[in-house]
């Protein structure tokens, strides 16, 4: 179990479309849309778990384009939430609150994320600590699991939140914004490389 825990901690620490866009979105639009953002991925990555743990998602990507599908859905989406995080203002009070991502935008972004899917069947089909249980040995992971993807999709909100709390001018807090929009893409470009970049 705490095998698995540490698989967790490092798979999650890992800079991925999520926990990058939860910092951007705390940075660029401050604590409450990041809250709901957050509670969007939330579901999204619960929703993914049931997919692999149900054999849905193996079903799915047996097809074999739909890696390149979901990459290419990520890569869409992202670019759409960079634009809107690396154009948000320096006050949170100058943005329109309807144009802000929240828990829509988090759950259809774990829905597309391949990271989502890897992580998770990395995690739900190894690190075997209860054989003889499946239904135990899954509700412990998932109880695992979600307790320390809260906390640490919290800390990169939280670290968002700092930079958005510091009152910074607008040309400073632009280019924060624009930083997090371009490692938003860079995580993208770098996820691209690995599916074609090692081809023989």
């Amino acid at each position: 179990m705490l095998t698995f825990a540490t698989a967790v901690i490092l798979l999650l620490l890992t800079p991925g479309p999520g926990v990058l866009s939860t910092a951007g979105v705390g940075s660029a639009f401050g604590p409450w849309r990041g809250i709901l953002y957050v509670a969007g991925l939330f579901l999204g990555t619960n929703a993914v778990a049931i997919a692999v743990i149900s054999g849905l998602s193996a079903t799915l990507f047996a097809l074999p384009f739909m890696r390149v599908v979901l990459m290419t859905a990520t890569a869409g989406y992202l670019g759409y939430l960079a634009v809107r995080i690396a154009l948000a203002g320096s006050k949170i009070n100058f943005i329109n609150a309807k144009k802000s991502p929240g828990i829509i935008d988090g759950f259809m972004l774990q829905l597309i994320n391949p990271k989502a899917y890897a992580v998770n069947t990395t995690l739900f089909s190894g690190f075997a600590f209860r054989p003889d249980s499946f239904l135990l040995e899954t509700t412990l992971k998932l109880i695992i699991l979600n307790c320390l993807w809260i906390f640490i999709h919290l800390l990169w909100l939280y670290f968002g939140m700092r930079l958005h709390s510091l009152n910074l001018s607008n040309r400073t807090q632009r280019v924060v914004n624009i930083s997090m929009a371009g490692c938003l893409m860079g995580v993208v470009v770098l996820s691209f490389y690995s599916m074609f970049g090692y081809s023989d």
